[in-house]
């Protein structure tokens, strides 16, 4: 990384199938619905492939309708079965009718909460409309697409359903700011538990926690971390986003995509309001 102003290996990864996670599992089948938000770029975009190659029937979310159709197209050449829906998530009426849809095309048995925005300042400093559309988009928008999943989960063939919600070691540590960021996610890691709480082993839901992973997201951080900061891009990279962890490269949206395949699969049934922590040691080795 020395002696450059962005690290060469931070730019996004190519999605290539040998990469994806395929599991067998008698519900990853073309009847069964897998809804994904954020689904026009990073996680969202590889977990949609990757359920898509699944088998499962893929409706994917976002608010770009552009790059929502290349996750369409992508999904499809490699074989997959997925429909786009342009969705903004802070409009109630818009979440409603995507679930009415995606429930048209199949059963909707997986929910992956994934799409999030940023913004790096302090609480001091944070402006309140910010905070409050990263609240409707992060928070109250995969509570509200899981209370109008649930129903469907439940009266499906076998009962059973699964909500992966995308957290990060921010729903574990806070990190200076990132206040409604952190907020978020501790939140998403409630709902989770909540949802367990209440769906007596047949709908279960469940949290990934990562570190940083090669997205627009997290790329894009780079130059405001640095001016909050007054370091350089480099030194935010390696000190501040990677120097935690022992592993010092950011994890590929396809590998975070991979962990929401193996949460919805048979082989995660005892991930019961659990958090998947895949943070290279961010948290636990300090």
């Amino acid at each position: 990384m020395e002696g450059t102003s962005k690290p060469s290996d931070t730019k996004e990864p190519e999605i290539a199938r040998e990469e994806i996670l395929v599991l067998e599992d008698k519900n990853f089948n073309g009847n069964n619905v897998c809804v994904v938000t954020g689904s026009g770029t990073g996680i969202g975009r590889a977990t949609a492939i990757a359920a898509a190659v699944n088998n499962l029937m893929t409706v994917g979310l976002d608010i770009n309708e552009k790059e929502g159709r290349k996750t369409q197209k992508m999904a499809r050449e490699m074989g997959g079965q997925m429909i786009f829906i342009k969705c903004d998530l802070t409009r109630d009426e818009e979440i409603e009718t995507a679930i009415s849809e995606a429930a048209k095309v199949g059963t909707i048995k997986y929910l992956a909460n994934i799409a999030g925005i940023q913004h790096i300042d302090s609480v001091d400093n944070f402006p309140m409309e910010k905070y409050d559309q990263m609240q409707s988009l992060m928070l109250r928008a995969p509570f509200y697409l899981s209370k109008l999943s649930i129903p469907h989960m439940k009266k499906s063939s076998d009962g059973l359903g699964v909500i992966g919600n995308m957290a990060s070691v921010h729903a574990h540590i806070c990190t200076k700011n990132k206040p409604v960021y952190n907020i978020t996610k501790f939140g998403l890691r409630a709902l989770s538990q909540s949802i367990s709480a209440e769906g007596e082993g047949r709908v279960r839901s469940f949290t990934l926690s990562t570190g940083f992973v090669k997205t627009p997201l997290a790329l894009n951080q780079i130059d405001a971390q640095a001016k909050q900061r007054g370091i350089t891009s480099e030194e935010v990279v390696r000190d501040v986003m990677m120097g935690a962890s022992r592993i010092k490269e950011m994890m590929s949206p396809m590998e975070v995509a991979n962990l929401f395949v193996f949460g919805f699969s048979k082989f995660a049934k005892y991930l019961v309001g659990g958090d998947l922590l895949f943070d290279g040691g961010m948290v636990l080795t300090y």
